[in-house]
């Protein structure tokens, strides 16, 4: 199990050999904003990766990456995992001057990874790769019932006593949702409802 992804590109930068990494990582550490995050899989990450010259200081990096990212169900809150098979390929730009490696667009619109240390470690990379291949919101089964929205029971292990409190023929046709129910999509103005006012 690596601690990080890293690649050695010394001697890749001083010839036209291929440079090549693989292993497995069950967690990365990048930066974000001035802080250190951790990035934690299910299970260990395999990923392979081989690095082209491609004339003077430039290259291209290629591979695969397989993490499994935990998330949240969007209606329950219940762990998912979530399988990813991620195809690496990006062009890369060696510059000395770098202190961290970091992504830049091209006038191609292109990403290109720029770094400056030839023993390059690729955590974040790879963390920013996983994050915008991973989906906004999953759901742990497509007929997930969610949570009760007065008192968080999970509904997918049964009715609460809000739900039981309603009959399920006092259904407002307009809202579609039960009359006094405190489920989701109440309107702000359903205590309204029944407010006795004066006739004018």
């Amino acid at each position: 199990m690596s601690d990080s992804p890293l690649i050695h590109l010394g001697s890749l930068l001083r010839s036209s050999e291929d440079a090549h990494a693989s292993g497995e990582l069950d967690h990365l550490n990048y930066e974000q904003g001035n802080q250190t995050l951790t990035l934690t899989f299910t299970e260990p990450a395999p990923y392979e990766i081989n690095v082209n010259p491609l004339g003077g200081n430039e290259l291209y990096l290629q591979g695969s990456f397989e993490p499994t990212v935990t998330m949240e169900c969007a209606r329950c809150l219940r762990d998912v995992e979530v399988p990813l098979e991620l195809k690496l390929g990006t062009l890369m730009r060696y510059e000395p001057s770098a202190d961290a490696p970091y992504l830049e667009e091209a006038e191609t619109g292109e990403e290109v990874l720029v770094f400056g240390d030839p023993n390059l470690d690729l955590s974040g990379y790879l963390a920013e790769t996983t994050l915008l291949a991973s989906p906004l919101s999953v759901l742990h089964a497509p007929d997930c019932k969610g949570l009760c929205q007065v008192c968080g029971h999970d509904l997918n292990d049964g009715p609460c006593e809000h739900m039981a409190a309603v009959p399920v023929e006092e259904i407002d046709d307009e809202l579609g949702i039960p009359l006094g129910a405190s489920h989701a999509r109440q309107t702000p103005f359903a205590g309204l409802r029944d407010l006795d006012l004066p006739e004018e």
